[in-house]
């Protein structure tokens, strides 16, 4: 049986984020499983956490591990794009959880409904209540756009609507629709709102699907292992 979706992500030195983001999904979404891939691109093979990805992903039966050392950037994201076998892609950072029966719904949206547009989910904050539908078109924190929420939503069978735009932590397209973050993003951040423009001048839409919420984890009590500078923000 074909794949449908590609589920990538990329990593660096954050083993125990692939570990049970991917196990979660295995577990609680087993009746995709016969209809998914997995995509692992490593930041930093070299590392401990790195050796211990590589190994972990690589015993899945559906799982693919890829190196890639060239440069430190969230743009490294393109390459999922690049490597997916399937007409689907969901990215998502490699610290995610995903709500139930989310990812059969995704699927179910992308052979019924969509358009080639960019896809995103509300974000569930740690207490499962508090809900983040977006950015909206403001400046905090030495960004652009800051978290907000839409109305618009209900609970995860509202109907889908048009978002300024929303954190990237999560964002499904069709694979031959992405149109590719720039090629001379560095670092990390940046890429936000910009994506989202760039679909809408193409004649695209930003579409928030409520069904496909996310959980995310933030907290980081062993710090940041790759650089974070405000000037990757300013691309």
């Amino acid at each position: 049986m074909s794949k449908k979706l590609t589920v990538g992500m990329c990593v660096y030195d954050d083993y125990d984020g692939v570990y049970f983001t991917i196990q979660s999904i295995r577990m609680y979404h087993s009746d995709v499983l016969n209809d998914i891939e997995f995509i692992v691109i490593d930041n930093n093979p070299s590392s401990a956490s790195g050796q211990t990805t590589k190994k972990f992903v690589s015993d899945l039966p559906n799982g693919q591990y890829v190196e890639f050392t060239e440069y430190s950037s969230t743009s490294v994201r393109n390459k999922i794009f690049e490597l997916a076998k399937t007409p689907y892609v969901l990215c998502i950072d490699c610290h995610i959880l995903l709500s139930p029966g989310s990812i059969k719904r995704l699927i179910q949206y992308f052979e019924t409904t969509d358009n080639g547009d960019l896809l995103h989910g509300p974000l569930l904050y740690d207490n499962l209540k508090s809900v983040s539908t977006g950015f909206n078109n403001e400046w905090g924190s030495y960004m652009h756009g800051r978290w907000d929420f839409d109305k618009r939503y209900t609970d995860s069978d509202s109907e889908p609507f048009d978002i300024f735009a929303q954190g990237m932590g999560l964002f499904a397209c069709r694979k031959d629709s992405w149109l590719g973050f720039n090629s001379n993003f560095r670092g990390f951040g940046g890429e936000e709102i910009y994506i989202h423009n760039k679909y809408r001048k193409h004649g695209k839409r930003v579409i928030l699907l409520p069904f496909l919420q996310w959980v995310h984890r933030f907290d980081r009590p062993n710090g940041v292992p790759y650089t974070n500078t405000l000037s990757n923000r300013q691309n």
